[in-house]
């Protein structure tokens, strides 16, 4: 299966980082993020591989130029960005996708399986399906619920709640590509209410294992000491 990596944010999130140097090349270890994320893929079977990128493209493509061990392994190709074009309507310039193929963002650290993704979506017969994660969310407040007099009705100390969220990992059928308006800018979330308006089949896979989103310093720190002591289980 082919996958398309979306590297071409400015990771503005990930400041001071990423203000002269690309978000996915931070790395983890001694290893880019987006490397890390390449080599999970060559385990799972992934030999096309396709990076969309645009901020400091130059430094992305300079970087794999030197990765020669790594271009034997893989076919790895890029697809420049103008302009940002959102976290879906890069998908619009990239060649020969005419099969089902991953996506996924370039600074995301997980253990998913991507075989057994791609295996759900067919047998779901979707048209996309999203990797999706638990996440649990604390309020660090009391929490009051009350009705239009004023009157409480409950009050919650600090409460905790659940939400399933993207992992920005996808499985897409090419169709998808009809609802891409080329060299327009269109976001995932836009993407996938047109799809739900018309009526398409759109699927959420639940992963219980490993994964950060790399979307800020802390989230950055937690990775790195996740990496740090996991090392292996994104090895394997």
């Amino acid at each position: 299966m082919r996958a398309v990596i979306l590297a071409g944010g400015k990771g503005t999130r990930l400041q001071p980082f990423t203000a002269s140097f690309p978000k996915p090349l931070v790395p983890l270890g001694d290893t880019p993020v987006v490397e890390v994320l390449i080599r999970r893929l060559v385990r799972c079977g992934v030999r096309d591989v396709t990076l969309t990128v645009g901020h400091l493209a130059e430094l992305i493509k300079s970087y794999f130029d030197h990765r020669r061990s790594l271009a034997r392994e893989i076919k790895l190709s890029f697809v420049e960005e103008e302009e940002p074009l959102g976290t879906a309507g890069s998908l619009a310039l990239v060649p020969g996708l005419t099969e089902t193929f991953l996506a996924m963002n370039g600074d995301l650290l997980t253990d998913l399986d991507f075989r057994k993704l791609a295996r759900f979506h067919r047998e779901q017969g979707a048209l996309l399906t999203i990797a999706t994660h638990a996440r649990e969310v604390k309020i660090d407040l009391g929490v009051m619920e009350f009705g239009a007099d004023f009157q409480l009705t409950g009050y919650r100390e600090k409460p905790r709640q659940t939400f399933h969220v993207s992992m920005g990992v996808y499985v897409y059928e090419p169709e998808v590509l009809r609802y891409i308006e080329p060299h327009r800018y269109l976001d995932f979330p836009d993407l996938v209410l047109r799809l739900l308006d018309a009526g398409e089949r759109v699927r959420a896979y639940l992963n219980d294992g490993l994964w950060l989103d790399i979307g800020n310093p802390e989230d950055y720190a937690r990775a790195q000491e996740l990496f740090a002591a996991r090392r292996e289980a994104f090895e394997q």
